[in-house]
């Protein structure tokens, strides 16, 4: 239910303003409400435990914007459920045809590294792509792990 009613006040869009470039902000501002509320909620555990560094908050901004409008709450359970019970059925079921019904599983699947691509497309740094990505330099490893933590954290 909290995904329905998800809501960004003013205050948190300026955080996101200052942190990403503005090609990039405008990408954070055409996602969904629901994603832009867990990304700053990702960004926010990020802070409180001491992680500010401005491309890792990037790319906690930005993690999901491939998911756009077109994953709807019933793909996102649909998706989470079968990625435990049929991780196979789950990548039948995915397309990369976008007007395909089918399409959302793919999203679902491949967000992260089409995220990083709009990021870097917006101008973030392929270093906010590699943190998009998963993919990182050994420095940054501890950095990879605490967006980790803060995602899956809610």
């Amino acid at each position: 239910m909290a995904h329905v009613r998800a809501r960004v006040d003013p205050a948190e869009e300026g955080f996101a303003r200052r942190v990403l470039p503005p090609a990039a902000f405008a990408l954070f501002e055409s996602m969904p409400a629901a994603d832009r509320r867990h990304a700053l909620d990702v960004a926010h555990r990020l802070v409180i435990g001491g992680n500010d560094d401005p491309e890792l908050l990037s790319a906690a901004l930005l993690h999901d914007a491939a998911k756009g409008h077109r994953m709807r709450l019933v793909h996102r359970v649909t998706g989470v459920l079968l990625e435990r019970i049929s991780p196979a059925l789950l990548r039948r079921l995915a397309s990369p045809d976008s007007g395909s019904w089918r399409h959302p599983f793919h999203l679902y699947l491949h967000h992260a590294p089409m995220s990083a691509d709009l990021a870097q497309e917006s101008g973030c740094s392929p270093r906010v792509g590699a943190f998009i990505r998963g993919t990182f330099d050994e420095a940054d490893a501890h950095l990879l792990a605490a967006l980790k933590v803060a995602d899956d954290a809610g």
